[in-house]
Protein backbone atom coordinates (compact mmCIF):
# COMPACT_ATOMS: atom_id res chain seq x y z
CA UNK A 1 0.00 0.00 0.00
CA UNK A 2 1.05 3.72 -0.38
CA UNK A 3 2.05 4.83 3.04
CA UNK A 4 1.96 9.40 2.58
CA UNK A 5 3.82 11.35 3.83
CA UNK A 6 4.71 15.00 3.38
CA UNK A 7 7.84 15.07 5.49
CA UNK A 8 11.19 14.35 3.56
CA UNK A 9 12.95 12.56 6.26
CA UNK A 10 10.09 9.82 6.41
CA UNK A 11 9.99 9.37 2.77
CA UNK A 12 13.98 8.61 2.89
CA UNK A 13 13.00 6.57 5.86
CA UNK A 14 10.03 4.81 3.71
CA UNK A 15 12.82 4.76 0.89
CA UNK A 16 15.39 2.46 2.77
CA UNK A 17 12.76 0.16 4.18
CA UNK A 18 12.05 -0.81 0.80
CA UNK A 19 15.63 -1.10 -0.19
CA UNK A 20 18.66 -2.89 0.65
CA UNK A 21 21.10 0.16 -0.22
CA UNK A 22 22.80 1.87 2.58
CA UNK A 23 22.66 4.93 0.16
CA UNK A 24 20.82 7.07 -2.11
CA UNK A 25 22.27 8.33 -5.10
CA UNK A 26 21.64 12.74 -5.01
CA UNK A 27 20.29 12.49 -1.66
CA UNK A 28 22.92 13.47 1.60
CA UNK A 29 21.40 13.57 4.67
CA UNK A 30 23.07 14.34 8.41
CA UNK A 31 21.74 14.80 11.90
CA UNK A 32 22.49 17.30 14.84
CA UNK A 33 21.67 17.45 18.53
CA UNK A 34 21.41 21.09 19.51
CA UNK A 35 20.69 21.76 23.41
CA UNK A 36 18.21 18.44 23.37
CA UNK A 37 16.63 18.68 20.04
CA UNK A 38 17.47 16.70 17.27
CA UNK A 39 17.58 18.00 13.74
CA UNK A 40 17.93 16.06 10.46
CA UNK A 41 18.96 17.96 7.08
CA UNK A 42 17.98 16.25 4.14
CA UNK A 43 19.20 17.70 0.67
CA UNK A 44 18.38 16.55 -2.40
CA UNK A 45 20.90 17.63 -5.39
CA UNK A 46 19.31 15.58 -8.55
CA UNK A 47 16.42 14.20 -10.37
CA UNK A 48 17.79 10.66 -9.36
CA UNK A 49 17.23 11.78 -5.59
CA UNK A 50 14.03 13.21 -6.02
CA UNK A 51 12.79 10.40 -7.77
CA UNK A 52 13.68 7.71 -5.61
CA UNK A 53 11.95 9.74 -2.42
CA UNK A 54 9.26 11.38 -4.39
CA UNK A 55 10.34 14.83 -3.25
CA UNK A 56 11.29 18.31 -4.93
CA UNK A 57 15.17 19.01 -5.16
CA UNK A 58 15.84 21.40 -2.24
CA UNK A 59 16.91 21.19 1.43
CA UNK A 60 14.41 19.89 4.22
CA UNK A 61 15.26 20.39 7.50
CA UNK A 62 13.70 18.34 10.57
CA UNK A 63 13.64 20.05 13.58
CA UNK A 64 11.96 17.46 16.18
CA UNK A 65 10.96 19.62 19.75
CA UNK A 66 10.16 17.38 22.05
CA UNK A 67 11.98 19.34 24.95
CA UNK A 68 9.61 21.99 25.25
CA UNK A 69 6.77 20.08 24.82
CA UNK A 70 7.80 18.29 28.09
CA UNK A 71 8.28 22.23 29.25
CA UNK A 72 11.87 21.18 29.54
CA UNK A 73 13.45 24.48 31.31
CA UNK A 74 14.09 27.56 28.89
CA UNK A 75 12.75 25.00 26.27
CA UNK A 76 10.70 27.36 24.51
CA UNK A 77 13.36 29.99 23.91
CA UNK A 78 16.01 27.34 22.68
CA UNK A 79 13.06 26.24 20.47
CA UNK A 80 12.34 29.46 18.62
CA UNK A 81 16.21 30.44 18.58
CA UNK A 82 17.19 27.47 17.34
CA UNK A 83 14.11 27.87 14.34
CA UNK A 84 15.62 31.78 14.11
CA UNK A 85 18.59 30.16 12.61
CA UNK A 86 17.64 27.31 10.90
CA UNK A 87 15.16 30.07 8.66
CA UNK A 88 18.36 32.12 8.48
CA UNK A 89 20.32 29.76 7.06
CA UNK A 90 17.79 29.41 4.16
CA UNK A 91 16.04 32.66 3.87
CA UNK A 92 20.07 33.91 3.70
CA UNK A 93 19.56 38.07 3.40
CA UNK A 94 18.09 40.27 6.27
CA UNK A 95 16.59 42.83 3.73
CA UNK A 96 13.46 43.16 1.34
CA UNK A 97 9.48 42.64 1.96
CA UNK A 98 8.54 39.48 3.48
CA UNK A 99 5.28 38.24 3.29
CA UNK A 100 4.23 35.54 5.69
CA UNK A 101 0.59 33.32 4.24
CA UNK A 102 -0.52 30.72 6.76
CA UNK A 103 -2.58 28.57 5.03
CA UNK A 104 -5.37 26.57 6.11
CA UNK A 105 -9.01 25.90 7.04
CA UNK A 106 -9.30 28.14 10.68
CA UNK A 107 -12.72 26.14 11.04
CA UNK A 108 -10.94 22.84 11.25
CA UNK A 109 -8.56 22.42 14.13
CA UNK A 110 -5.90 19.90 12.74
CA UNK A 111 -5.86 22.18 9.49
CA UNK A 112 -5.69 25.79 11.57
CA UNK A 113 -1.46 26.00 12.26
CA UNK A 114 -1.51 28.45 8.88
CA UNK A 115 -3.67 31.27 10.11
CA UNK A 116 -2.63 30.45 13.75
CA UNK A 117 0.77 31.22 13.43
CA UNK A 118 0.09 34.05 11.69
CA UNK A 119 -1.42 36.02 14.61
CA UNK A 120 1.88 34.96 16.05
CA UNK A 121 4.12 37.38 13.36
CA UNK A 122 4.54 40.56 14.00
CA UNK A 123 3.41 42.59 10.69
CA UNK A 124 5.90 45.81 10.60
CA UNK A 125 5.73 46.94 6.69
CA UNK A 126 2.97 49.89 7.56
CA UNK A 127 5.10 50.84 10.34
CA UNK A 128 8.24 50.36 8.67
CA UNK A 129 6.60 52.86 6.30
CA UNK A 130 4.85 55.38 8.21
CA UNK A 131 6.57 55.81 11.44
CA UNK A 132 10.03 55.49 9.94
CA UNK A 133 11.78 56.78 12.89
CA UNK A 134 10.58 54.44 15.44
CA UNK A 135 10.25 50.77 13.34
CA UNK A 136 12.94 51.94 10.40
CA UNK A 137 15.46 49.17 11.66
CA UNK A 138 12.82 46.50 11.20
CA UNK A 139 12.25 44.55 7.93
CA UNK A 140 9.26 45.05 6.55
CA UNK A 141 6.92 42.04 7.27
CA UNK A 142 2.98 41.51 5.66
CA UNK A 143 0.91 38.34 6.58
CA UNK A 144 -2.33 37.26 5.29
CA UNK A 145 -4.43 34.23 5.89
CA UNK A 146 -5.98 33.65 2.71
CA UNK A 147 -8.69 30.72 3.62
CA UNK A 148 -9.24 28.02 1.07
CA UNK A 149 -10.68 27.83 -2.49
CA UNK A 150 -14.27 26.64 -0.65
CA UNK A 151 -14.46 29.11 1.44
CA UNK A 152 -12.88 31.76 -0.86
CA UNK A 153 -13.56 30.46 -4.35
CA UNK A 154 -9.84 31.58 -5.30
CA UNK A 155 -7.01 29.47 -5.37
CA UNK A 156 -4.53 29.92 -2.18
CA UNK A 157 -1.60 30.68 -4.92
CA UNK A 158 -3.93 33.10 -7.08
CA UNK A 159 -3.89 35.25 -3.51
CA UNK A 160 -0.08 34.91 -2.27
CA UNK A 161 1.00 36.04 -6.17
CA UNK A 162 -1.64 38.80 -6.37
CA UNK A 163 -0.69 40.33 -2.75
CA UNK A 164 3.14 39.60 -3.66
CA UNK A 165 3.60 41.14 -6.99
CA UNK A 166 1.56 44.03 -5.90
CA UNK A 167 3.33 44.45 -2.34
CA UNK A 168 6.87 44.06 -4.15
CA UNK A 169 7.68 40.92 -1.87
CA UNK A 170 11.08 39.82 -2.00
CA UNK A 171 10.57 36.64 -0.14
CA UNK A 172 7.48 34.56 0.98
CA UNK A 173 7.12 32.56 4.21
CA UNK A 174 4.27 29.54 3.66
CA UNK A 175 3.17 27.38 6.35
CA UNK A 176 0.86 24.45 6.60
CA UNK A 177 -0.16 21.57 8.19
CA UNK A 178 1.28 18.43 7.09
CA UNK A 179 0.28 14.55 6.83
CA UNK A 180 2.46 11.93 8.72
CA UNK A 181 3.13 8.54 8.75
CA UNK A 182 4.29 7.73 12.30
CA UNK A 183 2.16 9.06 15.60
CA UNK A 184 5.35 9.54 17.04
CA UNK A 185 6.11 12.69 14.88
CA UNK A 186 2.41 14.11 15.30
CA UNK A 187 2.74 17.88 16.39
CA UNK A 188 6.03 17.06 17.42
CA UNK A 189 7.87 17.96 14.62
CA UNK A 190 8.35 20.72 12.26
CA UNK A 191 9.38 20.56 8.30
CA UNK A 192 11.28 24.14 7.19
CA UNK A 193 12.57 24.08 3.40
CA UNK A 194 13.14 26.08 0.77
CA UNK A 195 10.95 24.38 -1.68
CA UNK A 196 7.32 25.76 -1.51
CA UNK A 197 4.53 23.83 -0.81
CA UNK A 198 1.24 22.18 -2.31
CA UNK A 199 -1.18 23.09 -0.44
CA UNK A 200 -3.16 20.39 0.78
CA UNK A 201 -0.81 17.49 -1.07
CA UNK A 202 -1.31 15.51 2.48
CA UNK A 203 -4.87 14.70 2.86
CA UNK A 204 -5.05 14.24 -1.36
CA UNK A 205 -6.41 17.62 -2.15
CA UNK A 206 -3.89 19.13 -4.53
CA UNK A 207 -4.07 22.49 -5.35
CA UNK A 208 -1.27 24.53 -7.35
CA UNK A 209 2.40 24.81 -6.21
CA UNK A 210 3.61 27.63 -3.83
CA UNK A 211 7.42 28.12 -4.70
CA UNK A 212 10.35 29.83 -6.58
CA UNK A 213 8.86 28.96 -10.06
CA UNK A 214 5.34 29.86 -9.93
CA UNK A 215 5.88 33.37 -7.27
CA UNK A 216 8.78 34.63 -8.89
CA UNK A 217 10.72 35.18 -5.51
CA UNK A 218 12.19 32.60 -2.78
CA UNK A 219 9.57 30.49 -0.90
CA UNK A 220 10.51 28.75 2.29
CA UNK A 221 7.91 26.62 3.98
CA UNK A 222 7.37 25.86 7.63
CA UNK A 223 4.73 22.75 8.24
CA UNK A 224 4.09 20.34 11.19
CA UNK A 225 2.38 17.08 10.39
CA UNK A 226 -0.60 17.55 12.38
CA UNK A 227 -2.71 14.18 10.95
CA UNK A 228 -1.90 10.48 10.04
CA UNK A 229 -4.27 7.71 7.63
CA UNK A 230 -5.78 4.80 9.29
CA UNK A 231 -4.52 2.90 6.85
CA UNK A 232 -1.15 3.85 8.03
CA UNK A 233 -1.62 2.86 11.42
CA UNK A 234 -3.48 -0.33 10.28
CA UNK A 235 -0.65 -1.16 8.29
CA UNK A 236 2.19 -0.68 11.00
CA UNK A 237 -0.43 -2.55 13.56
CA UNK A 238 -0.69 -5.42 10.95
CA UNK A 239 3.37 -5.43 10.79
CA UNK A 240 4.06 -5.02 14.16
CA UNK A 241 1.21 -8.33 14.76
CA UNK A 242 3.76 -10.77 12.08
CA UNK A 243 1.63 -9.74 8.96
CA UNK A 244 3.79 -8.49 6.20
CA UNK A 245 2.58 -7.18 2.86
CA UNK A 246 -0.48 -7.18 3.69
CA UNK A 247 -2.78 -4.47 1.70
CA UNK A 248 -4.67 -2.73 4.65
CA UNK A 249 -5.32 0.53 2.27
CA UNK A 250 -9.20 -0.23 2.51
CA UNK A 251 -9.15 0.16 5.82
CA UNK A 252 -9.86 3.32 7.65
CA UNK A 253 -9.99 4.58 3.21
CA UNK A 254 -9.44 8.43 3.30
CA UNK A 255 -9.74 8.07 6.84
CA UNK A 256 -7.40 10.76 8.90
CA UNK A 257 -6.47 10.66 12.85
CA UNK A 258 -5.42 13.23 14.65
CA UNK A 259 -3.70 13.64 18.85
CA UNK A 260 -6.95 14.21 20.76
CA UNK A 261 -5.28 17.94 22.30
CA UNK A 262 -5.15 18.94 18.68
CA UNK A 263 -6.25 22.28 20.26
CA UNK A 264 -3.37 23.12 22.20
CA UNK A 265 -0.69 21.50 19.68
CA UNK A 266 -1.97 23.33 17.14
CA UNK A 267 -1.34 26.80 20.03
CA UNK A 268 1.85 25.50 20.79
CA UNK A 269 3.37 24.82 17.69
CA UNK A 270 2.03 27.87 16.09
CA UNK A 271 3.86 30.29 18.94
CA UNK A 272 7.34 28.39 18.34
CA UNK A 273 6.72 28.84 14.96
CA UNK A 274 5.48 32.86 14.89
CA UNK A 275 7.98 33.29 17.56
CA UNK A 276 11.08 31.54 15.14
CA UNK A 277 10.10 33.66 12.45
CA UNK A 278 10.02 37.22 14.27
CA UNK A 279 13.21 36.04 15.49
CA UNK A 280 14.82 35.25 12.05
CA UNK A 281 13.46 38.35 10.46
CA UNK A 282 14.53 41.20 13.18
CA UNK A 283 17.37 41.95 15.44
CA UNK A 284 15.00 41.27 18.37
CA UNK A 285 14.70 39.07 21.63
CA UNK A 286 11.75 36.86 22.52
CA UNK A 287 10.74 39.70 25.31
CA UNK A 288 10.31 42.36 22.34
CA UNK A 289 7.93 40.26 20.25
CA UNK A 290 6.12 39.51 23.66
CA UNK A 291 5.87 43.13 23.74
CA UNK A 292 5.06 43.85 20.15
CA UNK A 293 2.33 41.11 20.17
CA UNK A 294 0.78 42.14 23.42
Amino acid sequence: MEIRTDLALEAKEIFFSKSDSKSISGVISKEINIKGFDITTVEISDEKGAKAIGKPIGKYVTFEIEPFLTRDKNSFEEACFILRDILESILNKKDGSVLVAGLGNSAITADALGPFAVKNTMVTRHLVERVPEHFGSMRPVAAIAPGVLATTGLETDEIIKAVAADKDISAIVVIDALASRSLDRLCRTIQISDTGIIPGSGVGNHRNAINRETMGVPVVSIGVPTVVYAGTLAHDIAAEAGFKNTDLSKYGGDLIVTPRDIDENIRDMAKVIGYGINLSLHDITVGDVDMFLS
